[in-house]
């Protein structure tokens, strides 16, 4: 009995700092939005991949083989991420950058599906963009931003 109620403690305490993690990560940021207001705004598809943190099938994005000039922004908040300059072909099947805007995006560690990632996310607004490797062009940065296209959208220059 006395570990029975010391286990429900503990699994308590931990679900109140998860949700309270949660709860303080969507409130970090500059634009801060009700989740009504970001389905409002957004489509079920982008709710899903910005909001919920989902992924777009490879090569099924619209921007993955993209290579007009301009730059891409965030499609929750159209804060600048990405300059078409940055831009490369990886051949993954999704938009790929070796480098974000200076201040544009956070990064965070991502374990889940069993994996070590970093997540990227728009700095403005805290929407999910995808994840940064390390295997983009040595000549440049190193990194590969795998964006998901659904979570952007191209301003071309002008």
């Amino acid at each position: 009995m006395k570990n029975t109620a010391l286990l429900m403690f503990v699994l308590f305490s931990l679900n109140s700092c998860n949700s309270q993690e949660k709860k303080t990560d969507k409130q970090n940021f500059p634009l801060v939005k009700t989740e009504a207001e970001w389905k409002q705004k957004l489509t079920p598809y982008q709710y899903q991949v910005v909001r919920e943190k989902g992924t777009e099938p490879s090569f099924s994005g619209k921007y993955y083989n993209h290579f007009e000039k301009g730059y891409y922004a965030c499609v929750a908040c159209e804060k600048p991420l990405f300059t078409s300059n940055a831009k490369f072909n990886s051949e993954c099947g999704w938009p790929s950058f070796d480098q974000a805007i200076k201040g544009s995006v956070i990064y965070k560690t991502d374990s889940t599906f069993g994996m070590q990632r970093t997540e990227v996310i728009c700095a403005n607004c805290g929407g999910h963009l995808g994840h940064v490797f390390d295997d983009g062009p040595a000549e440049t940065t190193g990194k590969r931003f795998c964006t998901n296209s659904v979570s952007i959208i191209f301003v071309p220059k002008k």
